[in-house]
């Protein structure tokens, strides 16, 4: 809005424009259509782009935390079977998913592997306590005590009885946000009988 000054010798003075007071007309400030297209495209890409970063750190730290859970119960359990094999007396039966020992005291103790529950158990005494879950293959094998030449192997016994060495593989595994993908742990061990 202007404002008219007062004539100063004859002659008017300029007109200076007001600030601050509109000038009947308003002036409306908007987003257009485009724009506003623009920014949400924007948007959900830099959305879709921070959901798949937090479903890959998620990922990862859960393999890292299978991995770790998993190889410490691995860990417990061939502590545990080890103690048991190193001080049985002797092999009284023996398959590869199950193996049976004559204990200290003369009384049987089994291991054996459920494939369909994926489990390893201890059976001793009608007690059964479960080693291991999770466990998607399992394999004994038994040997002499006797290496062969330039080797570290031994031999494979002729009679279960003559075994004093007993070989333990398995592969463990577990799904990540309901894939099984890269989350297996494997063991393998070879324990040798003490009190024969």
């Amino acid at each position: 809005m202007f404002i008219r000054t007062p004539l100063i010798n004859g002659k008017r003075a300029r007109c200076h424009r007001m600030r601050g007071v509109d000038s009947g007309r308003q002036r409306n400030r908007a987003f257009t259509l485009v724009e506003m297209l623009v920014t949400m495209a924007i948007g959900l890409v830099v959305g879709a782009a921070i959901v798949m970063l937090y479903f890959c750190v998620s990922r990862s730290f859960l393999t890292l935390d299978n991995y770790a859970d998993m190889n410490q119960a691995s860990q417990l359990a061939l502590d545990k079977m080890s103690k048991d094999i190193r001080q049985a007396k002797q092999i009284t039966a023996f398959t590869t998913n199950s193996i049976t020992f004559s204990d200290v005291n003369g009384n049987p103790l089994e291991f054996s592997y459920d494939s369909n529950a994926r489990t390893l158990s201890r059976i001793s005494g009608g007690t059964t306590k479960t080693y291991l879950t999770n466990c998607d293959s399992l394999q004994f094998w038994i040997y002499q005590p006797v290496p062969m030449s330039n080797s570290f192997a031994c031999y494979t016994p002729a009679y279960v009885t003559n075994a004093r060495v007993v070989q333990i593989t398995w592969a463990c595994s577990r799904p990540i946000m309901g894939l099984k993908t890269t989350t297996e742990s494997m063991e393998s061990a070879q324990i040798a009988m003490r009190n024969h």
